[in-house]
């Protein structure tokens, strides 16, 4: 049993932060602790309790390489490898501070110990938003259930999304049946160094909450 952090319900639901910066490539993670993990993910509800979600674990180094190429093609960074400059009019500090952690975590994604991309089957394009619930409302929480798991553990990831501009290239990579599944998202991990993180800031619950009606 891998060792936990012992920290209260509500301390893992409100310090489980997206993380890039902080992700330490340096130590291993085994397929033990992220397989326990996953167990607990898979705790989460999910449509008829149909369980048709699959679950693809990359931790060979060369085929990390090759995603982190394809997370770079993503993000549309230069030939050289760097990052377009952003116009800084109208960028915020907080938005700058995020984009410089988005250029962190690619300096080091090739030599992450693993990433997770979770399938969910079928493909939601053009289907009505009937269908489209309940697609993502059958995997989603597994997968926030895997970084809940991961915080508790010590390790960190971050739910990227822009690789979905290359969910072909990572399909054929990883011989995905692209017209039967559709990648959920981009989960690099590692072990995060040190393990206190804090609240993040977010609006007031009373700017954004209403009762009975808009």
């Amino acid at each position: 049993m891998t060792e936990k952090l012992g920290l209260s319900a509500d301390e893992l639901l409100t310090t489980t932060r997206a993380v890039r910066r902080r992700l330490d490539v340096t130590r291993p993670v085994s397929r033990e602790v992220l397989e326990e993990c996953l167990e607990i993910a898979l705790q989460a509800p999910n449509g008829s309790n149909r369980n048709t979600w699959r679950w693809v674990i990359v931790d060979d180094p060369v085929l990390i390489a090759k995603l982190a190429d394809e997370y770079k093609a993503a993000m549309g960074l230069l030939n050289d490898g760097s990052m377009p400059t952003p116009n800084p009019i109208g960028v915020s500090e907080r938005d700058q501070r995020v984009l410089d952690s988005a250029y962190a975590l690619v300096e080091k994604l090739d030599r992450m110990p693993a990433v997770l991309i979770p399938l969910m089957p079928g493909r939601p394009d053009g289907t009505d938003v009937v269908v489209q619930a309940s697609m993502w409302g059958s995997i989603v929480q597994a997968v926030w259930s895997f970084m809940l798991a991961l915080r508790e553990r010590g390790l960190g990831s971050i739910w990227a999304t822009v690789t979905t501009r290359r969910e072909r290239e990572i399909a054929e990579l990883l011989g995905i049946p692209y017209e039967e599944y559709t990648q959920v998202g981009f989960f690099p991990i590692a072990y995060t160094e040190g393990t206190q993180f804090k609240k993040a800031w977010r609006k007031p619950v009373a700017e954004v909450l209403s009762y009975n009606g808009f």
